[in-house]
């Protein structure tokens, strides 16, 4: 990150800069997911149903595999203060219960004027398969730390 020019809080990010976390994807979190959104669709839950698709087995719901790009952008790159203005993303593969995924997001562009980036977003699992792969616009805002 470099200075704080008055528009960047905590410093402007750079192009190319990358930031990625890794995590390993639970049957919890398809739980989890569920009692969040409702969604119960037998895709992540039937494994018959699920293997008689051409999927062959259980996935994982889309927020859950979105959710490590949360992290990374809030997190590590631009940081914390960051939300999501506007996404693009194209589910690529499925993610399964065990499988270990990483998120990666890398600067393309950075406003000057107000802090808003544009990032190259993916989602990998371990065995380099590209699960989602876009771009994501986001704004950081100045967090006040109360003392």
């Amino acid at each position: 990150m470099g200075e704080d020019n008055g528009v960047w809080p905590g410093g402007q990010p750079a192009v190319g800069q990358r930031a990625e976390r890794t995590r390993e994807v639970l049957e919890r979190d398809i739980e989890l997911f569920t009692a969040i959104s409702g969604d119960r669709n037998p895709l992540h839950y039937d494994e018959e149903a699920a293997r008689a698709t051409k999927l062959g087995g259980i996935i994982v719901q889309g927020g859950i595999i979105t959710a490590i790009l949360n992290a990374v952008v809030a997190e590590d790159l631009p940081g914390p203060g960051t939300v999501f203005l506007h996404v693009e993303w194209n589910f690529k593969a499925p993610v399964r219960p065990g499988d270990k995924i990483t998120g990666i997001v890398e600067v393309l562009s950075v406003r000057t004027d107000k802090p808003i980036t544009e990032l190259r977003t993916v989602v990998k699992r371990s065995d380099g398969t590209i699960a989602l792969e876009g771009t994501a616009v986001c704004y950081t805002m100045p967090l006040s730390r109360g003392g």
